[in-house]
C-alpha cells in the first residue's frame, strides 16, 4: 500500500518523495503501491498527514478544498484550553469555555453543543501564555455556532467514532 512520507497541504502535487511503500493486514479501500504510477502528478484534495495511507477520494485531477459541505474555522485558544500536542489531522471537539455566550446561537442545547470536526493547522502561540491558533474543518452548518466561540476549548477526539461531549 501507499503511505504518506511527509504532511501535505491540499492542492498540493504528489511526487514519488511524497510517497513511500507499507505492509498492512488489509487493502480495503487504500492504493495499492503497484499503482504508485496513476497517483505521480495528481493534486491533494484534502491535506494529508504523515503515516497514513493514501485513499483514493484523497487526491484528484483538481484540489477541491474545503470539500463541499465544509469549511474551515480558526480558534484563538486560550493556554490551558488546547493539548499542546494537537496537530494537523486530530479529530477534535470544540467546545465553548468558562465565561463563553455559548456561540450566541440563543439559549438552550444548540447554544453549547460541540463543534466537532478535523485539525487542518495548529500554530504555537507567538508569545508565552498567549493564544494559540486551531484551525479545523466542520461541516458547514455549524460554522455560526464555531465563530461564535468567545472562550473555545479543543478537546481530542479518538480518530474513529462518533461520540462527542
Amino acid at each position: 500500500m501507499l503511505v504518506l512520507a511527509r504532511d501535505l497541504p491540499s492542492g498540493h502535487v504528489l511526487t514519488a518523495g511524497d510517497l513511500r511503500r507499507a505492509e498492512v493486514a488489509s487493502g480495503t479501500g487504500v492504493v495499492p503501491a503497484e499503482d504508485r504510477a496513476e497517483v505521480l502528478g495528481r493534486l491533494t484534495k484534502v491535506p494529508l498527514v504523515a503515516g497514513s495511507l493514501l485513499a483514493p477520494g484523497q487526491f484528484g485531477g483538481r484540489g477541491a478544498f474545503p470539500p463541499k459541505g465544509q469549511s474551515e474555522v480558526a480558534f484563538a485558544v486560550e493556554a490551558g484550553s488546547v493539548s499542546p500536542g494537537v496537530a494537523r489531522g486530530n479529530r477534535v471537539a470544540v467546545l465553548e469555555g468558562p465565561g463563553g455566550t455559548g456561540g450566541g446561537a440563543g439559549n438552550g442545547k444548540a447554544a453549547s453543543a460541540a463543534v466537532v470536526g478535523t485539525v487542518t493547522g495548529a500554530k504555537a502561540p507567538e508569545s508565552p501564555g498567549g493564544a494559540r491558533v486551531v484551525t479545523v474543518l466542520v461541516e458547514t452548518g455549524a460554522v455560526r455556532r464555531a465563530a461564535g466561540m468567545e472562550h473555545p476549548r479543543v478537546v481530542v477526539l479518538p480518530a474513529e467514532g462518533r461520540e462527542a461531549p
